[in-house]
């Protein structure tokens, strides 16, 4: 028996939600990358913190990509794993030679305001499906990221 019969839920209702993930997959793993590029590259004032805070958010990226990934199998669904195919579906692009604090800090808010409008739409869709576990984890994600949004905005505040 499949998963979804387990776990009480329609392969039709759940498709929508299945491709969103695959978006918010995607974006992530680009996300992700970004973020190991400003930890590596991340040069002058701030770089003890911003290189501490940069790993700190690439760590709590992967997670989540691990995650997204695995709630994509649950639901039926089969994670893309090449990064040609994250590219392709993927609305973040690549960022390359930040080395500026206030550059990367500008792209990741940027970024998050991104992600969490995904997030919303997303919710969205799984609640529509009946999909609990995604309308929770997307909960989950808002709240953390919101805050963090918070925090990094006081962070660059002059």
């Amino acid at each position: 028996m499949r998963t979804l019969d387990f776990i009480k839920l329609d392969a039709s209702g759940v498709k929508n939600v299945v491709t969103s993930m695959q978006q918010l997959l995607a974006d992530f793993q680009v996300y992700y990358t970004n973020l190991r590029g400003f930890h590596w590259n991340i040069k002058g004032h701030g770089f003890f913190v911003l290189h501490s805070k940069f790993e700190e958010l690439y760590n709590d990226a992967a997670e989540k990509v691990d995650e997204i990934a695995e709630r994509i199998l649950t639901l039926g669904g089969v994670p893309a794993n090449k990064f040609s195919d994250y590219l392709k579906i993927a609305v973040l692009k690549e960022v390359d030679n930040v080395s500026s604090g206030d550059e990367a800090l500008k792209n990741i808010l940027e970024t998050y305001s991104y992600l969490i409008g995904e997030e919303r739409k997303l919710l969205t869709i799984a609640s529509q499906a009946g999909d609990e576990g995604t309308v929770a984890m997307m909960s989950d994600y808002l709240r953390e990221q919101e805050k963090m949004v918070w925090m990094l905005t006081a962070y660059e505040s002059k």
